[in-house]
């Protein structure tokens, strides 16, 4: 499998812009969706030893998100309060045009040390395209369209006169001054069909994909790596995952038991239909969510299949776990943001670099 023993892997967190926390339940969560919260989030976040906090984009409410903060202002506000940690944007084709998002993002990239990065979301909400009078793309269609929008983007931060001729965006002799600093930000995006695995292999820097076993995700892996080698590129994976991490595995197991049973059926079964039509709209049905369970879909992307439940020790063996199927990074997920950010970091993350130690002396000793 295609992965340097030797790279740590890396963490990011959710970050909390829309209102109702990370699981469509009724349980307490010591989550806010305010500017102040997420501030003090991203600080605690960074000392952590966090590399990247992921910003939401949502046009609309629903399932249990009423209210929602843009998410390039947002990320933008996050970096102007943190000194280290990147901030990657979630950005939407259709409301974005590649031009804009080109400008935004080098100047916010000049502004903030190159610490910006961008998540390319191909659309799932079919329901939120109708309300803000965009047009809706079939499955595939959204991936090409997705496509073009990244090639367009590298070709105006490196090109000058950056002419280009697709199916969705036209530009003529275009330049941008001044471009973004280098490395130029780098590129996200999610998916698990076979278009969001062949997009990712030929443009992304990096792949996001729903939570899952370490055998099922390393599949994935397998896939996506084949096919960027065979394309002369390179990507790079992230998981997504919702950690419950206490002081025993009961306690946390207790947590999971009484999220579930608090979560919100009509909420949750009405961002099911949802996700799971846009899943299932891939021609092979095999996107994100297409077998998801009422359980899973209590934690938008399927956060808790990842299994980070238990204490620390079993989760960062978990983590590691995950890391040699592939996972370059995990995508977390919190019931309570500041404290529990603050815990993993303090209690399970330095657990996972001396597991990766021991992996790596491993490696070395048998060469």
């Amino acid at each position: 499998m295609a992965h340097a023993e030797n790279d740590a892997v890396k963490f990011a967190y959710w970050v909390p812009n829309v209102s109702g926390g990370l699981v469509i339940s009724n349980i307490e969560q010591r989550t806010s969706h305010s500017a102040e919260y997420n501030r003090k989030l991203a600080q605690i976040a960074e000392r952590a030893g966090f590399d990247y906090a992921l910003s939401q984009i949502r046009f609309t409410a629903g399932y249990g998100a009423d209210e929602q903060h843009e998410s390039v202002a947002f990320s933008h506000d996050l970096l102007a309060a943190t000194t280290t940690l990147k901030v990657i944007a979630a950005i939407l084709p259709g409301p974005w045009t590649p031009a804009l998002a080109a400008k935004q993002l080098a100047t916010i990239s000049y502004l903030t040390n190159g610490r910006v990065a961008i998540n390319l979301v191909s659309g799932w909400f079919r329901g939120e395209f109708h309300a803000i009078g965009e047009h809706w793309l079939d499955h595939d269609e959204r991936y090409r369209r997705s496509e073009e929008f990244i090639r367009a983007l590298r070709g105006i931060w490196t090109q000058d006169s950056f002419t280009f001729r697709g199916d969705f965006y036209r530009f003529n002799e275009y330049s941008l001054k001044p471009k973004p600093p280098q490395p130029l930000p780098e590129i996200f995006q999610g998916g698990s069909s076979r278009a969001a695995r062949d997009m990712a292999s030929r443009v992304s820097d990096w792949y996001f994909t729903n939570g899952n076993t370490p055998a099922e995700i390393a599949k994935q892996v397998d896939d996506i790596r084949a096919k960027a080698t065979a394309n002369g590129h390179s990507v790079k994976v992230g998981v997504n995952a919702f950690a419950i991490v206490r002081e025993t595995e009961d306690e946390a197991k207790a947590v999971l038991a009484e999220i579930i049973a608090k979560a919100n059926p009509e909420a949750v079964n009405a961002f099911g239909h949802e996700v799971k039509n846009a899943g299932k709209a891939s021609p092979e049905g095999e996107g994100n969510w297409a077998k998801s369970s009422f359980d899973d879909l209590v934690q938008y992307n399927d956060g808790f299949r990842s299994n980070l439940i238990g204490t620390p020790r079993q989760v960062a063996e978990r983590i590691v776990d995950l890391k040699r199927a592939g996972a370059d990074l995990i995508l977390l997920g919190f019931l309570h943001f500041q404290e529990e950010v603050e815990y993993f970091g303090k209690h399970v993350i330095p657990l996972v670099r001396e597991l990766e130690g021991a992996d790596q002396a491993a490696s070395l000793a048998a060469e």
